[in-house]
């Protein structure tokens, strides 16, 4: 868009500066300066050259800014120029202001023309992105929505920026924690249905089952001695051990998804532990890893008969235990290669179901009978796998590893995020002794968490009152989906909008406000968008906002301007944050714009037409935004 144009000039006329003094190979940036009075972009070449040049930074920009042949000093460059003036500071620097009449202009027409060239950054280059990947003995609590949302959300930029993108979900259903729900259930006798029906069957497995269990283990050794057994038989595929976990898993799996597709995540396969395991992929995987030596069989000390890596930076790691069961970082190095395509695709897929979106869920399976038509999963160019930064040794290990192997560990990347804790506040509520603490980390083996349905559930009725009190014309199931959807933007937007290496301390009350820095506040800009235009009755828009001189619509257009590199940014820096912090700022913008200048009532025909149009633009680029965040736009709120 065009303020990349902009900053493509600036940068000509710095390089042409510089070559007529001939200086050559000079670095230097261009920056949006932090007042607006310094023009809207600013270079600190000068301030580099003070030593070769010798002479003070103001003289070097003037010398520089002299150079340009289109520029004296207080002449506007020609009209076609997206600068309009090139200006030498007493500090130093060289600033630039941007002509938005021609800006304003091309960008307004750009969004109103549908024109989304600058989308396309993947040219359909494929990419494998995994997250969720939560084990299938428990309900969904909101420190897994944050791994969900942000995977969703980079799935959807790179859809949107034309990467052909897969969504992979990996089910350990032959895990310790699988192992533990089925000790709760053949040996401990829990009943299979849950005592109480409104519970989901998920959240009885984590909260009645897999917590006690564990509890139990400390008082009962021969508990731990039976998860062992049932382990092993996990791993070696009997028949009724592996039947019945498949049942289980399957139970609480679908019971996850629901929650997944309550915030509009979705998915493309399943891959199943299991199936790892029995296609021989882990077998075949550790006979390599035996063969080329790249792990040994440690014969003294703590882990003798344990199979291990030495990694160069991160220790001693075991593969494979004593009993010969694989770790959880075992099962994920085949799939590691699997993704990146230095191993062959063994799996047989199958239809799963149809998702809340009407796409196709596929999952693995194993064997001859499945002959589908299916899309092809495996490999991709780049593998992006979304877990927190406490998983970030065993992502080294395995990207290490990977190296034995292949040259393509490149292209297998983790993506971190700070973990979510409970603030003291929320953990008091919940009857957690937190003492001292300032904030709670979560722990599904203690039952300290809170549950993602809970949270949205109380989101949602939320939102309903606030609707019923100010817009008691919404009813029925108008007022059913207008409050889920903005339960969904509040979760999904305090989730993605801070710096994803922080950890988030979520705290009950403040994820229920609906203003300031928030989803619903997003939607409710975008409500009030949609309401300016039906009010205006305008059957078309144009793009010549050359009429518009105020200050707020003047940032509003250079903002607008600036979506091309914003998307850009946030797609290779793979960094959320990004876009929800302009869309935030773009909604502030029209808050600012809507309370203080004149629109439908302008009394200039001209200026209240460009103004409108100038609405309707602020409404298509937060719409896309809203769409790239999950966010549905919401014509009334």
């Amino acid at each position: 868009m065009s303020f990349k144009k902009f900053i493509g000039e600036a940068n000509e006329v710095i390089k042409f500066a510089l070559e007529k003094l001939d200086i050559r190979n000079e670095s230097y940036s261009i920056t949006e300066p932090a007042k607006e009075d310094f023009g809207d972009l600013s270079c600190n070449v000068a301030f580099l050259l003070t030593k070769e040049l010798q002479k003070s930074p103001y003289e070097i920009a003037s010398m520089l800014v002299e150079q340009y042949p289109n520029y004296s000093e207080g002449k506007q460059l020609e009209s076609g120029s997206y600068i309009s003036s090139v200006i030498a500071h007493e500090s130093g620097y060289i600033n630039f202001k941007a002509n938005f009449s021609l800006i304003g202009k091309e960008i307004i027409s750009s969004i109103l023309e549908n024109d989304l060239s600058y989308l396309d950054i993947g040219k359909q280059r494929k990419v494998i992105v995994e997250h969720t990947s939560v084990n299938p003995n428990k309900a969904l609590h909101v420190g897994h929505l944050r791994n969900v949302v942000i995977g969703d959300t980079l799935y959807r930029i790179l859809k949107k920026t034309n990467h052909d993108v897969t969504v992979l979900n990996y089910v350990d259903d032959s895990g310790l924690q699988v192992a533990d729900i089925l000790v709760g259930f053949l040996y401990l006798k829990f009943p299979i249905t849950p005592p109480d029906k409104n519970i989901k069957f998920a959240r009885y497995c984590g909260n009645d089952i897999y917590v006690k269990v564990n509890e139990l283990y400390e008082k009962d050794q021969s508990l731990v001695e039976k998860r062992k057994s049932l382990l092993k038989k996990l791993e070696s595929g009997d028949p009724e051990v592996s039947s019945f976990a498949s049942e289980i898993t399957s139970k609480v799996l679908k019971d996850q998804l629901a929650t997944c597709w309550r915030i509009r995540a979705r998915y493309d396969l399943l891959n199943l532990e299991s199936h790892i395991i029995n296609s021989y992929l882990w077998k075949k995987t550790f006979e390599i890893l035996r063969d080329e030596k790249i792990v040994k069989k440690e014969t003294k000390g703590e882990n003798i008969g344990c199979w291990i890596f030495e990694s160069v930076d991160e220790g001693t790691k075991i593969i494979v235990r004593s009993d010969n069961t694989a770790t959880y970082i075992a099962k994920d190095i085949p799939y590691a290669l699997l993704k990146v395509g230095t191993i062959e695709d063994p799996f047989k897929y199958r239809l799963f179901m149809k998702q809340w979106d009407d796409t196709d869920l596929w999952v693995t399976t194993i064997g001859d009978s499945i002959n589908v038509t299916h899309p092809i999963f495996f490999p991709a160019e780049y593998s992006i796998t979304v877990i927190d930064s406490r998983q970030t040794r065993l992502q080294k290990i395995i990207k290490e590893i990977l190296g034995k192997f292949t040259s393509k560990s490149n292209k297998y990347l983790h993506f971190a995020y700070g973990p979510v804790l409970l603030s003291s506040r929320t953990s008091k509520s919940l009857g957690i002794n937190v003492e001292n603490e300032k904030s709670v980390q979560m722990s599904g083996r203690k039952g300290i968490y809170v549950d993602a349905d809970f949270v949205l559930d109380t989101l949602y009725s939320k939102a309903k009152e606030e609707i019923i009190k100010r817009n008691p014309e919404i009813t029925g199931d108008d007022l059913e989906k207008t409050s889920e959807e903005i339960a969904i933007s509040a979760m999904r937007y305090s989730l993605i909008k801070n710096d994803l290496e922080k950890e988030i301390k979520f705290d009950m009350i403040d994820s229920l406000s609906l203003d300031g820095n928030s989803g619903p506040y997003l939607q409710y800009a975008y409500a009030r968008c949609c309401r300016l235009i039906e009010k205006s009755s305008a059957k078309s828009f144009h793009g010549n906002v050359t009429c518009l001189s105020n200050r707020i619509e003047y940032r509003i257009i250079k903002h607008l301007s600036k979506f091309a590199i914003i998307l850009e940014d946030t797609t290779k820096n793979m960094e959320p944050k990004l876009i929800a912090q302009y869309a935030y700022e773009l909604a502030t913008m029209f808050n600012l714009f809507y309370e203080k200048l004149p629109i439908l009532k302008e009394s200039n025909a001209e200026i209240s037409n460009a103004r409108i149009s100038l609405v309707e633009a602020i409404r298509l680029i937060l719409k896309m935004n809203l769409s790239i965040v999950g966010i549905t736009p919401l014509e009334r709120m």
